[in-house]
């Protein structure tokens, strides 16, 4: 296995775009591709590519290309990624929803495979495919396996981490905007869409700004 600490993290953010491109080429029965070919695909230049490949040891042969097959397996064991991942999803609202009808991550991960909601109205029935479980039954239908976890709930955030931290969910993924906290070697994946805008707002700004004083200084 390389050593992916090595690897700069611009380089890292990449690996998941080539997970994703080459597992549409697996899923269409591409045995190979060359780096020009990717490249197309991920609109990232060639030279990056094999430069980002290179950390990860030689990975391909002049001429030939990259075996598709043995970059998914490599980015598969790098990333720690595994398109089985059993995932579950806390509060089965509008948001919930909207992940579940979405539920396909382009094959780069697993999949929803039951959500939890405390409204007893949202429960006993299937949301676009998938199983929709009162919250106290969590202990009960968790999937076997199962470490990630989808919150989107606003209610009792800090108890149902909890719980879940205490059932073996050991990654989150946060929509909820709540604070809550998680013991060491519990990862958390803040989701802010208001801070995002608020961001893309900003920055937009500063370019209209900048290309308004280059026109008034032509």
């Amino acid at each position: 296995m390389a050593n992916t600490k090595n690897v700069p993290k611009a380089t890292f953010q990449r690996y998941p775009i080539y997970l994703k491109a080459l597992r549409k080429l697996q899923k269409h029965d591409v045995d190979r591709v060359m780096s020009k070919e990717l490249a197309d695909l991920v609109n990232i230049e060639p030279t990056t590519i094999r430069r980002d490949f290179s950390f990860l040891g030689n990975l391909g042969k002049q001429g030939y290309g990259y075996s598709v097959d043995r970059l998914v397996e490599i980015f598969n064991r790098e990333l720690g990624m595994d398109f089985d991942e059993k995932i579950i999803l806390i509060g089965a609202g509008n948001l919930g929803c909207a992940l579940m009808n979405y539920n396909k991550w382009d094959y780069v991960c697993g999949e929803i495979v039951c959500a939890f909601d405390r409204d007893t109205s949202k429960c006993g029935n299937t949301q676009y495919g998938v199983p929709v479980y009162p919250i106290e039954q969590l202990k009960e239908k968790i999937p076997k396996g199962c470490h990630i976890a989808i919150l989107t709930n606003t209610h009792a955030v800090q108890s149902t981490v909890n719980q879940l931290v205490e059932l073996g969910i050991n990654g989150f993924v946060d929509f909820t905007a709540k604070h809550f906290v998680v013991p060491k070697g519990v990862a958390v994946k803040c989701v802010d869409v208001v801070s995002s805008i608020q961001e893309l707002v900003f920055e937009s700004n500063s370019i209209a700004e900048k290309a308004r004083k280059q026109n008034e200084d032509e």
